[in-house]
């Protein structure tokens, strides 16, 4: 067989690299969490990892950056490069909201410097409260609230925080007032709900579950339009106050500018990972319903999500100083 030159050799390698260099990924990808580990945006992406390591062939790193309602993590995806080497996996509202309730206090638009990329998996909350008041329903603690106006209060998991915004939800279609507790974080605000500090607040169903069943907090009502087949016998909050359908949906975002052979190889690979029975085994235990949306339609569905929010938080007056 005939030798090939070395300098042939050099520019056929030479070649191959470059042709290597345009397939994506190549390299290593970061996934950004502006949460701390252990919550539910968090877990969700842990198990959806177990698919994307061995599709796209590259190592995925999670990177958790909590603080300042999720906008200390997703500044570092907004200013990152827009190659699909580093992500950002945010908890929906949060990444919505963000907008108006911290204004230019941001260094980033969370509309114009992310490109969306799909609907990853969502599950709803539970309104928890304290035994001790014997309240057992949702309207029950809506009498009590009228009876007793500014005296009962609340625990979330930080201001701005979809625990906060849902209690504020929640007052508003019942035309109550309840004092706001905020924590650092949900396992505070639901501990503080079981020794009796706070009354009330909102909390995954996992985490909550296990309490309720030792008598220690009270199941009043979850947070999705329809009820969870983890607690069939939790009614819903529209069944007592109408129009109430939120919950800790989590997203997966690029900055703006991600090519978008990038985002459907992303899209499509998620999509795939969310269907394999690990991850829905995942899911199931936390109560989370795959998405089901395309690129497209998640674009279209933050955009409306945060006007929608943008709304609340004007009508509430909550700002974050």
């Amino acid at each position: 067989m005939k030798k090939i030159p070395a300098v042939l050799l050099l520019l056929l390698g030479a070649g191959q690299a470059v042709a290597q260099g345009t397939v994506y990924p190549n390299r290593s990808i970061r996934i950004v969490l502006p949460w701390p580990a252990g919550g539910i945006t968090d877990v969700i992406m842990r198990a959806v990892n177990l698919h994307l390591v061995g599709a796209l062939g590259q190592q995925l790193v999670i990177d958790n950056r909590p603080g300042a309602g999720g906008t200390l993590g997703a500044a570092i995806v907004a200013k990152a490069p827009a190659d699909g080497y580093t992500l950002l996996m945010h908890d929906i509202a949060s990444h919505c909201i963000s907008a108006t309730l911290y204004g230019k206090k941001i260094p980033y638009d969370p509309l114009k410097d992310f490109q969306p990329i799909l609907l990853v998996a969502g599950s709803p909350m539970v309104l928890i409260a304290n035994p001790a008041p014997q309240v057992r329903t949702l309207a029950q603690l809506i009498a009590l609230a009228k009876a007793r106006p500014g005296q009962l209060n609340y625990a979330s998991s930080g201001a701005g925080s979809i625990t906060h915004l849902a209690a504020v939800r929640m007052q508003m279609l019942g035309k109550v007032n309840i004092v706001h507790v905020p924590f650092k974080g949900s396992i505070p605000a639901a501990s503080s709900v079981m020794n009796g500090e706070t009354f009330m607040s909102f909390s995954t169903i996992p985490a909550a579950l296990p309490h309720a069943k030792t008598g220690r907090l009270v199941l009043i009502a979850q947070s999705f339009a329809k009820r969870a087949p983890q607690i069939p016998d939790v009614p819903t909050l529209a069944e007592t106050l109408g129009d109430f359908d939120l919950g800790l949906r989590s997203g997966l975002w690029a900055p703006a500018g991600t090519p978008g052979a990038v985002v459907e190889r992303l899209h499509a690979e998620v999509m795939r990972a969310v269907e394999q029975p690990k991850v829905r085994d995942v899911l199931s235990a936390n109560a989370a319903i795959a998405g089901n949306m395309s690129s497209q339609a998640f674009v279209e569905y933050v955009a409306r999500e945060t006007r929608s929010w943008g709304d609340m938080v004007r009508a509430a007056g909550v700002k974050i100083d």
